[in-house]
């Protein structure tokens, strides 16, 4: 590869939109007047110093299969030995520690409910301590693109998907999107590397992706960065108690605000759990993510009754989404 070879580029790119061709990283050579060989050596660069995780898809939530967020209060002594046990569950794709009482935050995923209640059961059996079980209820907004411009609206530049609603992932999607979980292979012709793992042909994979985008059940193809590699250390889940009337509207409202990488709107558990609408708000430093958190309070008025700030210590475990785990 080059030595000047432009991958800063192709992250900044390529996150979002990835070529849906047969030859997706010869596409990409082209619009940067480069090799296609050094377009894969720069993408195997990025994976094998941990800055992105897949070339692959971000899956709206219980759209091709079922998700959770859960929580359990761990004594300090325990959490290791905790957070190991349910890092070992399949099901399992990200579990932290965050700054709260409510110590350790992971989602499970799966085929559908049941395979996601049987986890959780699994897990409460094995640590011994109540799980606080947050089920999504609405999604306002779900990327995780990370912009490299510094002062960029870069939701401005986001063309508008249609929102996924109930429709059925038909089998061959599903299969696809199975495929996908650890993503694309470097390869001239990844989607029909990909045919050949599920006895699909390359015309057909290409054809599911783009119509899984084309419903928002995908909802952003490409490069899926690792935000800490990039910088993007100081990150918190910010949980708000929001009137049950008016959470949709502040929801609408915090999607569109540039800090914003992850809105939902999930069940309160009283009386432990009073936050029914949760953001994630990524930064460099925590003095940025807590003036954006001031914005968003502003934002939110007097529908925000009260809100806290869960920034993230540790990532135990980070990968993509199972459909398949039970």
């Amino acid at each position: 590869m080059k030595a000047d070879f432009p991958t800063i580029e192709v992250l900044c790119r390529w996150q979002r939109d990835f070529p849906l061709v047969p030859e997706p990283f010869a596409e990409i050579a082209r619009a940067l007047n480069s090799a296609e060989e050094d377009v894969r050596g720069a993408v195997s660069i990025l994976l094998d110093t941990g800055v992105i995780s897949r070339v692959g898809a971000v899956v709206r939530p219980n759209t091709a299969g079922a998700s959770t967020l859960a929580a359990i209060k761990v004594p300090h002594s325990q959490l290791e030995r905790v957070a190991a046990l349910v890092s070992a569950q399949s099901g399992v794709n990200h579990n932290y520690e965050r700054e709260h009482a409510f110590n350790l935050w992971f989602v499970a995923t799966g085929a559908d409910e049941s395979s996601v209640r049987r986890i959780i059961e699994r897990i409460q059996g094995l640590v011994h301590l109540e799980v606080l079980d947050l089920p999504l209820e609405h999604s306002y907004f779900i990327d995780l693109g990370f912009p490299l411009e510094v002062g960029t609206d870069w939701k401005l530049a986001l063309a508008p998907r249609e929102r996924a609603g109930r429709r059925v992932v038909d089998p061959i999607e599903r299969r696809v999107l199975v495929a996908l979980e650890h993503g694309l292979r470097l390869v001239p012709r990844p989607y029909a590397a990909l045919g050949q793992e599920v006895d699909l042909e390359e015309a057909d994979v290409i054809s599911a992706v783009e119509r899984l985008l084309q419903a928002g059940i995908i909802t952003r193809f490409g490069l899926v960065v690792r935000h800490r590699a990039l910088g993007y250390r100081a990150n918190a889940m910010v949980v708000w108690d929001i009137a049950d009337a008016h959470v949709d509207a502040v929801g609408a409202r915090f999607a569109k605000a540039a800090p914003v990488t992850l809105c939902y709107r999930r069940p309160r558990r009283l009386p432990h759990w009073p936050y029914n609408l949760f953001c994630m708000v990524h930064g460099k430093e925590r003095g940025s993510v807590l003036g954006s958190v001031e914005e968003l309070a502003r934002l939110a008025g007097p529908d925000a009754r009260r809100h806290e700030v869960l920034f993230s210590r540790r990532c135990f475990k980070q990968r993509g989404a199972s459909l398949t785990a039970a």
